[in-house]
């Protein structure tokens, strides 16, 4: 095929047939196209956009790229959860056991942090033992006999995406709806799901910065995903403010299951919980297990409650080698990062800020994220104990706490995060974690 052609179509602004969207998504995967002509692609597109019909094709032709997951005929649905990514997103880790619990079917294919954003197979990777690579018929039997799994995407799932993706993120063409809806719904479309639930972030750590850009890409997404027959709903949610009151991989576990658990210590915040179960009860109202949000929202916290999803975690993280006497021991720990000391406040007041991306970049910092692909993670560092805005604070109370691998990470964090805080002398109101429904 002439791909040169198709670039300088895309380039002057013209339609491309989704029949050669396809065939050169096949031909790039079986490395008939060069890295440099799919580079100067993926510009054109950046700069001249997709249809809905082309961003399909793409879609369509990334999925079947490689391996997709094949289920039996059994009456609970599947479903999935996708998050654009933030600070202490944890979301994903309480809500599989959950939704398991409640009758459905989880295959959750996630990803690594690569920056500030954390990667929900980071936190797993801190358990130990813990496999997040198992092949497509182990990801399939645990699905059908635990209700859910976490877990990466195996070599053969959606090669053209993992590739395409590698270069976006280095010719600056990352920023493009087209491209990051065809990536995000070929990942889901390869799960064969029935219902999908989008958690589309906005703020200071989000991807898209202002909730209009996060309500194109969520109507975007909401879109192509019905018209693929994935029932499908987006919540737009804040990202000015980390989610719970940790962020770094294992402190993020831990508030996990301490949300599984009814949050006994107190470590956790409402805000995640709250997501959790708003995700949760979206999808019982999609796939009409519930009525009303009201009442989804009441059968999913009931469900919680019980302690059965915190007895699904640990059938989960069995089934995929965790050790969990290990586990737990670490869980029983009050800190696992060799240095921990706290951020104090200077001042008594009102919290009025909690900059999130202020918090990731010390993260990353500390080790808890990643520079390049390449970069290795320490999985004990990390920032919790937060406080929240809205909350109170006294003079010499802590507003963090630090998870560091030395001494001298930890005294560059504290006085990195100073900035992340701000305490007003007037009470102030933390903006709605949920702004929008699509």
């Amino acid at each position: 095929m002439n791909f040169l052609s198709l670039i300088e179509a895309k380039r002057d602004g013209h339609d491309l047939d989704p029949a050669h969207i396809k065939d050169s998504i096949t031909a790039y995967t079986a490395g008939k196209i060069p890295d440099y002509q799919m580079a100067a692609f993926l510009m054109a597109i950046y700069f001249r956009g997709l249809t809905s019909a082309e961003t399909g094709a793409l879609m369509c032709a990334m999925r079947d790229s490689g391996d997709v997951l094949r289920f039996p005929e059994d009456p609970r649905p599947l479903v999935d959860k996708h998050s654009t990514g933030g600070i202490g997103d944890k979301v994903s880790l309480p809500l599989a056991p959950l939704l398991a619990c409640l009758g459905f079917r989880v295959p959750m294919i996630s990803g690594r942090g690569l920056g500030i954003t954390g990667g929900t197979l980071d936190k797993l990777c801190s358990i130990p033992g813990f496999n997040s690579l198992p092949a497509a018929e182990r990801i399939v039997e645990i699905v059908q006999t635990v209700g859910c799994v976490i877990c990466g995407q195996t070599a053969r799932m959606v090669p053209a995406d993992k590739a395409i993706y590698a270069l976006r993120d280095a010719t600056a063409t990352v920023p493009s709806i087209p491209l990051i809806v065809a990536s995000i719904l070929s990942k889901k479309l390869a799960e064969s799901l029935d219902v999908l639930v989008l958690d589309v972030k906005f703020g200071s750590a989000a991807f898209m910065r202002t909730l209009e850009k996060a309500r194109e890409l969520g109507r975007a997404l909401v879109t192509l995903a019905n018209e693929s027959g994935v029932k499908t709903r987006a919540l737009l949610t804040n990202m000015e403010t980390p989610l719970g009151r940790a962020a770094g991989n294992w402190l993020e576990v831990k508030e996990s299951v301490a949300c599984l658990e009814g949050n006994p210590d107190g470590t956790s915040s409402t805000d995640l919980k709250d997501l959790v179960l708003a995700c949760a009860a979206h999808l019982l109202v999609q796939t009409a297990k519930a009525k009303t949000i009201d009442a989804a929202l009441k059968q999913a916290e009931d469900c919680l409650a019980s302690g059965k999803p915190r007895e699904k975690w640990n059938e989960m993280l069995a089934a995929q080698g965790a050790d969990l006497a290990a586990f737990n021991r670490k869980l029983a720990l009050d800190h696992t990062a060799p240095v921990v000391v706290e951020l104090k406040a200077p001042a008594s007041g009102f919290v009025s800020c909690c900059d999130a991306r202020i918090i990731g970049e010390v993260i990353r910092h500390l080790g808890g994220g990643r520079y390049t692909k390449e970069s290795g993670i320490h999985y004990d560092v990390g920032v919790d104990a937060l406080a929240k805005p809205g909350e109170t604070i006294r003079a010499g109370g802590m507003l963090a706490r630090i998870h560091a691998a030395d001494r001298a990470h930890a005294e560059a964090a504290r006085t990195r995060l100073n900035a992340a805080f701000d305490i007003s002398t007037q009470p102030t109101f933390p903006q709605p974690l949920i702004a929008e429904i699509i």
